[in-house]
């Protein structure tokens, strides 16, 4: 799938935590509509995306109250959600795995990644996938995978039990996007996001070249191809 087959301006929305809401022609595609997002943020979306099953990301509920509310709506998920919801939506849940490439709701997606970033030795890892969408924005899911591609876009998750500041920026440096926006930022506070805010901007080590932007929930902003 080529970044030039859809040149139209694509929007992104900071919804809470992880999840974002990309629209384009009046199409709307929600990712990691989960437990620490707001109640409504799998509505209204054409096309639901999940990246694992820890409920930071994945709310049954939210995505039910979206397929229910949009009888065209479907969900492209790995095994592990799929099991979980596809008997309730017979046909409009969809199983992806890492090398997949597929239309939803007009946007163009593809899956890279497979397992979750390690917790701990002691917690066993889950599988875990992430989305470019469009050739333009990727979203990670809970790991800190490489896509096997450029992006002008990284999603980048800046805060969990999983990661340091130290592998947060190594990953911004190796996927050189142009530009980054904050997600999974849901347990910091307003001191925790100026302090990771000054390390990725101008009094930081150095992202690389890629400018570094948060956004509250609510904030829209227009990702320029």
């Amino acid at each position: 799938m080529g970044t030039d087959a859809n040149d139209s301006p694509l929007k992104l929305t900071k919804q809470g935590h992880a999840s974002v809401r990309l629209e384009k022609d009046g199409r709307t595609l929600v990712i990691d509509p989960g437990g620490f997002s707001e109640q409504e943020a799998a509505l209204g979306a054409d096309a639901l995306l999940v990246t694992h099953e820890h409920p930071d990301h994945f709310d049954e509920l939210r995505l039910r109250a979206a397929m229910e509310a949009n009888p065209e709506a479907e969900i492209w998920t790995l095994r592990s959600v799929a099991e979980q919801i596809s008997g309730a939506f017979p046909g409009r849940v969809h199983t992806v795995g890492h090398g997949d490439t597929f239309e939803a709701a007009g946007f163009e997606v593809e899956v890279h990644g497979e397992l979750h970033a390690v917790i701990h030795p002691d917690i066993p890892r889950i599988t875990n996938i992430g989305f470019v969408v469009d050739g333009l924005v990727f979203h990670p899911g809970d790991a800190l995978t490489v896509p096997e591609r450029p992006v002008k876009t990284l999603l980048v998750p800046v805060h969990a039990p999983w990661n340091k500041f130290s592998e947060v920026l190594d990953y911004v440096r190796a996927v050189s996007p142009a530009q980054v926006y904050d997600i999974h930022d849901g347990l910091l506070n307003d001191n925790g996001l100026g302090v990771l805010g000054r390390m990725l901007g101008k009094g930081g080590p150095g992202t690389g070249g890629a400018a570094h932007n948060h956004l509250q929930p609510g904030e829209r902003v227009r990702l320029a191809r």
